[in-house]
């Protein structure tokens, strides 16, 4: 469980470094199976989309965008790369936008040189705190569009999304917002217009229900290197890449 301080919202003690906070501010002990028994009964208010499978890329179901893996990872750079870089984020995420700001060029380097596969989970367990808007949803389901049809555009979407990124709490960027962003980081209009299809919602759904059930997941961001958690700081630049490093190495 992750222990978080009712003044500031951060994990203390070594979580501090490596976790963010479960929820906002409100604080307190989070047990990891009340969460994951939130994220379900969110699921299954939205109109369980997403019951027919217990993964996704299992049969039956919600259809996952082109460029995923079968874990339900958007993938990013070269299927044999020597290091595989997960990251499980959230767009509302105050702390995963500190993540994105320290490491977004590292990464982008890395897999630029083929050194990293770097997998994109991207969760909407945040949808509560965005005033009923569902932001995390409409986010993720953005990022998800133009992995599908897009893929050279995800990382720009990725950083424009956090570079514009929404207070905790607040209502979110608009859709007509999400979707200005997305065309001036080069994704095509066809696929900004296909953003109002809503297709990978229940994908996002179901993705974000394994990451916080069977996938371990207990926060975001979570960064795993070759199947490992990073328990190193997430947010200094230098330290993920110095492990990316070894990791190669090894």
């Amino acid at each position: 469980m992750d222990v978080i301080d009712t003044q500031g919202g951060r994990p203390v003690g070594k979580q501090r470094r490596n976790r963010n906070r479960i929820l906002g501010a409100g604080g307190g002990i989070v047990i990891a199976g009340l969460l994951v028994a939130i994220v379900i009964a969110l699921v299954n208010a939205a109109g369980g989309k997403a019951e027919t499978a217990a993964t996704p890329g299992a049969p039956g179901a919600p259809l996952s965008p082109a460029n995923a893996t079968p874990a339900g990872a958007v993938a990013i750079g070269r299927a044999d790369a020597p290091v595989r870089l997960e990251v499980y984020l959230d767009y509302m995420c105050p702390y995963c936008g500190r993540f994105e700001r320290a490491n977004a060029d590292e990464v982008g380097r890395l897999v630029a040189a083929g050194t990293v596969r770097l997998e994109l989970y991207p969760l909407s367990f945040l949808d509560g705190r965005s005033a009923g808007t569902h932001y995390s949803t409409r986010a993720a389901n953005a990022v998800a569009t133009v992995a599908d049809r897009a893929l050279d555009k995800v990382l720009a979407l990725n950083r424009a999304l956090y570079a514009q990124q929404p207070k905790e709490g607040g209502a979110g960027l608009t859709d007509d917002r999400i979707a200005a962003l997305a065309a001036e980081a080069g994704v095509p209009q066809d696929v900004v217009t296909a953003f109002g299809a809503r297709t990978f919602e229940p994908w996002i759904a179901r993705l974000t229900e394994t990451a916080f059930g069977s996938g371990g997941v207990t926060g975001t961001p979570t960064v795993r290197i070759n199947g490992k958690v990073f328990k190193g700081d997430l947010y200094t630049a230098g330290p993920l890449t110095d492990a990316v490093t070894a990791a190669r190495g090894g």
